[in-house]
C-alpha cells in the first residue's frame, strides 16, 4: 500500500490513472478510503491509502528479469 497526498481539485480517477495506468481501478481506491467516499472532487490534503491490485503484487521471482 502506498499513501498519496490530494492536490485541491484531484479526482479518483485522475488519481487511478496516475498509479495503475487507467481510470478503471479508481473503485480499489475509494474502497480503501470509505470516509471520502461522498467526495466527487478531493480537497486539497487528504491523505488516501493506494492499495495495490492483486495482479500487481507478484512475487518477484514470478516476474521477468526486466521487471524485478
Amino acid at each position: 500500500m502506498i499513501f498519496h497526498k490530494t492536490s485541491y481539485g484531484e479526482t479518483w480517477d485522475v488519481i487511478s490513472l496516475k498509479y495503475y495506468g487507467t481510470e478503471k481501478l479508481m473503485h480499489l481506491i475509494i474502497q480503501a478510503n470509505p470516509q471520502y467516499a461522498d467526495y466527487s472532487v478531493l480537497p486539497d490534503g487528504l491523505i488516501l491509502k493506494v492499495p495495490f491490485p492483486l495482479q500487481m503484487e507478484a512475487k518477484s521471482e514470478e516476474l521477468p528479469p526486466w521487471k524485478r
